[in-house]
């Protein structure tokens, strides 16, 4: 995945445009409601799982793991913490327009 800085005066006139391709098998995705990160010396370690609601055992399965190097996770943390913040932004302005959110009509038969 693209780097992705948030400040336009530290990119490089050398920066070239990265496309990302997402195969068709990943493109559903998964969801989680559970993560877990290990850091050691080398990298970090970011298990994505999921955990079924109301069950007398829980257990959380892994649904994806990503290991990363710690450049790159600081790097994730900016474009995730960026990304949030902008969505906030936006859901805050649009309740002050009195907007609803942007939303799909169901199907009838759903």
């Amino acid at each position: 995945m693209a780097d992705t800085n948030p400040d336009p005066k530290a990119a490089s006139a050398s920066q070239q445009q990265l496309q990302v391709k997402v195969p068709e098998d990943v493109q559903a995705g998964v969801y989680s409601n559970a993560v877990s990160v290990n850091v050691n010396s080398n990298e970090v370690v970011v298990d994505f799982g999921y955990l079924l609601p109301n069950t007398p055992s829980p257990v959380i399965q892994v649904v994806g793991r990503v290991n990363l190097n710690h450049r790159t996770a600081e790097s994730f943390l900016k474009v995730l913490g960026g990304a949030v913040e902008d969505f906030k932004k936006k859901a805050k302005d649009a309740g002050q327009a009195g907007a609803a959110p942007e939303t799909a009509p169901l199907p009838e038969n759903a």
